[in-house]
């Protein structure tokens, strides 16, 4: 039998119901309260100082003021940008574990590295954070302004020609060899660094001819006189080398395309939670003070739809994935 109280009033299984009911609501309720409520991660797959981690800390304070969050960078460099990019793959797809990525581990590195366990088509594209486009630059010594005159002249170098990369199976060196193909198969062998900073000191010194890089990282070279820069890749001229033709330009047909950067989460994210880290960089971006840091040196603010990014990406693993089949291009 159940006690009475002191009045009398003995719990009917309705009320008791309607207890538990209200003993379950705030639980439910700090269950569904709004994301985020808490910190969000972001991986950049590289260590600090190069692009992809200098486009995730220009967003970094926009995107923790329209979250209402901090958002912490957290670097997580190897493989090429692998392990962070299989490190947010495998997170859990609640909003809190962002990836930015760029075009080297999300289009090319699924080609070249025979042990990448993982397909970053799976992941799903946010937004583009940046882009910059690749330029295409020459010692001072090669008598070449233009895509015509560079393509005459290494046809006639006896011993082919010598170019620089950052690394086998790089952006770069996939891009030179699109671009030979482009110009007439010159014979043409690549010399792989460990980065941009030790190659373009080789390429000052004249230890090999060209090499493609993106802009805000050879402009200072250029405007210093040490390299001289022929052609550039984007759609529109840089704002770098305003004075630099396009491919389309020079008459180079199919080679358009930027390096970029862009957020990704993991696959199953919800897409509200999408929608807000999307609307959130793109606030990011329109502070005037960003974009005039980022065009200063040569890059591009991002833009466009979440669904335009996504269709870049695919664009660009389809791309790169025909050209390292095409020349046997493997990372190291």
């Amino acid at each position: 039998m159940t006690a009475a109280n002191d009045s009398g009033w003995r719990p009917t299984r309705r009320a008791a119901i309607g207890a538990g009911m209200g003993l379950a609501l705030p639980y439910g309720a700090r269950a569904q309260a709004p994301w985020p409520t808490r910190p969000i991660t972001l991986v950049v797959g590289f260590p600090p100082g190069g692009q992809t981690d200098f486009a995730a800390r220009m967003v970094q304070p926009g995107l923790g003021t329209a979250l209402g969050q901090t958002v912490v960078i957290e670097n997580r460099g190897g493989a090429g940008g692998n392990l962070g990019t299989e490190a947010v793959m495998r997170a859990r797809p609640d909003g809190y574990t962002l990836l930015a990525g760029n075009s080297s581990p999300m289009a090319i590195n699924p080609h070249t590295f025979s042990n990448m366990a993982v397909n970053p088509l799976d992941m799903v594209p946010i937004g583009l954070s940046l882009q910059s486009s690749m330029v295409l630059c020459v010692h001072p010594s090669v008598p070449a302004n233009n895509v015509q005159e560079f393509a005459a002249w290494a046809k006639a170098q006896r011993n082919g020609v010598n170019y620089g990369t950052p690394a086998a199976g790089s952006l770069s060196h996939c891009a030179m060899e699109l671009f030979r193909t482009r110009i007439g198969n010159p014979a043409m062998e690549n010399v792989p660094y460990r980065g941009s900073g030790p190659a373009i000191q080789d390429f000052i010194a004249n230890r090999f001819s060209a090499m493609f890089d993106g802009a805000s990282v050879v402009a200072p070279f250029v405007k210093s006189g040490q390299l001289r820069a022929i052609l550039v890749t984007g759609a529109n001229r840089s704002s770098a080398f305003p004075d630099v033709a396009t491919s389309a330009e020079q008459g180079l047909s199919n080679f358009t395309f930027t390096a970029w950067i862009g957020l990704f989460a993991p696959r199953g994210t919800p897409d509200d939670i999408v929608r807000k880290v999307y609307a959130a960089q793109n606030t990011a971006l329109q502070d005037a003070t960003l974009r005039e840091r980022v065009t200063s040196q040569g890059d591009e603010p991002g833009s466009g739809t979440t669904e335009e990014f996504a269709a870049m990406v695919r664009r660009d693993h389809a791309l790169w994935g025909e050209v390292v089949r095409a020349n046997n291009i493997t990372a190291t």
